[in-house]
């Protein structure tokens, strides 16, 4: 996943009954979401394709750059938790409209920006927007289909991530070699635009019908094995991000690779995540507990791989590509951890994970930044070793253990 995959913890929950009058499903609007995920993960991602390049133009340190990245997620955190509550009053097509919109106003910003206060201003309403959607688009998704449909919809919603996931960075790379960093951010703005106008077309008004409540939020946080999953998340997730935030500065100056073997490498990079998904989803059914931790080891010995051998290119490409497989592991494992941690809260349970995921992508941004800026590019190596081996330890410690008969 990427941080954005985790609200499919809803799709395991029971759906609320549909009322007596049929419902007929709304597959356009249901489309128009996963356009709108496809649009949100794919300007989520292209920083980690883009950063050597927008550095150097913007005139900062490669460490600095990614700091775009922290934006996103800090903000995308708060609205996470924050859009459902402030619009609770809101005719729901209006607020996804208003937040795709946003997708629209930060690519256009992010294409035109020549300085990194403009850059960062444009992620943080890129995060507005990623936060929004991420927290309401299950709920939506409810009131698009009929109940015995919810789950075929949420997967095709999800479809969105697997597909940004695949063709962002390596498209971002090439496009980015070809024509500039900004022609990413220009095509990013046209899926954007095109996007607006499904969601225009197809999803129906939307009366308010939740009553969104902070204070259930604070209740959850007050459960042992909520904490100590979202413990598990900032610990895995940052450690993740740090890495991955910066594998093009390393693949650059480490192991010497050029444009178009970088835009393969990530290219394998999101075809395995795309298997690893499916391979994730396989662990979880039997064990969330160790799907998460199988992922969190196998990419804190891939890390400490390339931090030992990553002058070497076929090593460095290899283990992107192994790394891509393991992370698919996490989004359905947390998932279903949370879920199962508070069955009876799932959706507050829920928008803490999505929030949980942003905080800990801001955390690796800004953690393995530091490390980058100060002793290289193997910083985020570094980093991503010594955090995912603390969460695979972690969840091995305290992960959700089959209930006893």
């Amino acid at each position: 996943m990427n941080e954005s995959t985790c609200i499919d913890a809803d799709a395991h929950v029971t759906p609320p009954r549909i009322t007596a009058q049929a419902q007929d499903a709304n597959w356009g609007g249901i489309a128009s979401l996963a356009l709108g995920v496809f649009g949100l993960v794919t300007a989520e991602f292209l920083p980690a394709s883009l950063l050597t390049a927008m550095a150097a133009d913007l005139g900062v340190s490669d460490g600095a750059a990614g700091q775009a990245v922290t934006a996103t997620a800090a903000v995308g955190a708060a609205a996470a938790l924050t859009i459902p509550v402030l619009t609770r009053n809101l005719d729901r097509k209006r607020v996804i409209l208003a937040l795709t919109s946003l997708l629209v106003l930060s690519n256009v910003l992010a294409a035109t920006a020549h300085s990194l206060p403009v850059l960062i201003a444009a992620r943080a309403l890129l995060g507005i927007g990623l936060g929004g959607f991420w927290s309401m688009a299950a709920a939506l998704a409810m009131r698009l289909v009929p109940e015995h449909l919810f789950a075929r919809a949420m997967s095709l919603i999800l479809t969105g991530v697997s597909v940004a996931t695949v063709c962002a960075a390596p498209i971002g790379a090439y496009m980015g070699d070809l024509w500039g960093w900004r022609s990413a951010f220009v095509a990013a703005g046209v899926v954007s635009v095109v996007t607006l106008g499904a969601q225009c077309l197809t999803v129906p008004a939307l009366p308010p019908k939740d009553n969104p409540n902070v204070k259930v939020l604070f209740e959850l946080l007050g459960r042992t094995n909520v904490r100590v999953a979202l413990l598990a998340v900032l610990l895995v997730i940052s450690g993740h991000f740090a890495g991955f935030t910066y594998i093009r500065p390393f693949m650059e100056q480490v192991t010497h690779l050029s444009v178009s073997t970088i835009s393969a490498a990530l290219l394998a990079y999101g075809i395995a995540g795309f298997f690893g998904n499916i391979a994730g989803g396989f662990l979880a059914e039997r064990s969330e507990r160790l799907a998460i931790v199988a992922g969190a080891a196998l990419i804190a010995l891939l890390a400490a791989t390339l931090w030992v051998a990553g002058t070497s290119a076929p090593v460095t490409i290899a283990a992107i590509a192994a790394w891509g497989f393991a992370f698919g592991a996490f989004p359905i494992g947390f998932q279903t951890w949370i879920v199962r941690a508070a069955p009876d809260q799932a959706e507050g349970a829920g928008g803490l994970l999505v929030a949980a995921f942003q905080i800990a992508i801001a955390s690796g941004a800004v953690g393995g930044g530091i490390l980058v800026d100060r002793i290289g590019a193997p910083g985020g190596p570094i980093f991503a070793t010594v955090a995912l081996t603390l969460g695979a330890l972690l969840v091995v410690r305290y992960g959700p253990r089959p209930a006893s008969n």
